[in-house]
């Protein structure tokens, strides 16, 4: 074994094994195998243990909660109506557009809300429709809904996506920003008759919940 010099920071131990190395590998090429072949042919990660799919289905908040397992209720206890959640997300859509649509459609009973959309010309209106009709479909199949009509929309909710940003190009050296937007749309159907729509609150009745708030004021600093 010749002597192979220590560099500079380099420990003598570090040195040796270095060298046993090159000699380990020398031998081997002087035996006609080639170890770079052997460790190719080694499959040292099995697919087995790895994803190799294309495309992995990708859920969101909102969607998980369809995944809440409630505890077993107790006899005589009345029945807990089924909850869905449902959205669309990346809609070339302004939000702003569509949260007057998804107001529009909220507190209705699903029939209601599908015929109100129907004669609506609005694209967003077409959106809503497609997503209300795959949420009835999935409380029908998926989550035990008995008949596809005892639903009412409890929220209807809206969210801005990713926005796409370029140039737009003026005279004189100058430009400008242009947005192509995109939307989420969120709605959520709870089995049953839709409830009855709240009075509208009077003057004295926003005057008191205003002072109400007022009291339970925190002051912080006081004595």
């Amino acid at each position: 074994m010749r002597w192979v010099p220590c560099m500079r920071g380099q420990s003598e131990a570090a040195t040796m094994a270095a060298a046993m190395a090159r000699l380990a590998w020398a031998r081997w090429r002087l035996l006609g195998a080639w170890p770079e072949r052997f460790l190719a042919s080694v499959n040292i990660f099995p697919l087995s243990n790895m994803y190799t799919g294309s495309s992995r289905e990708i859920i969101g908040k909102w969607e998980k909660k369809n995944r809440v397992v409630y505890p077993p209720q107790l006899p005589g206890e009345p029945r807990r109506p089924a909850v869905i959640y449902h959205c669309r997300r990346e809609i070339k859509y302004s939000k702003d557009k569509m949260w007057y649509l998804a107001t529009l459609i909220k507190g209705m009973s699903i029939d209601q809300a599908l015929a109100q959309l129907q004669f609506n010309d609005k694209k967003g209106a077409k959106v809503i429709r497609e997503v209300l009709l795959e949420a009835q479909e999935l409380a029908v199949t998926k989550y035990n809904v008995e008949f596809k009509s005892n639903l009412y929309i409890a929220k209807s909710l809206t969210g801005k996506g990713q926005y796409l940003k370029k140039i737009r190009y003026h005279g004189r050296g100058k430009f400008g920003i242009m947005e192509k937007v995109r939307c989420h749309y969120f709605v959520k159907l709870v089995e049953g008759p839709p409830p009855p729509p709240e009075p509208p609150k009077t003057g004295f009745d926003q005057a008191k919940e205003y002072v109400q708030q007022l009291r339970n004021r925190t002051i912080i600093n006081a004595l």
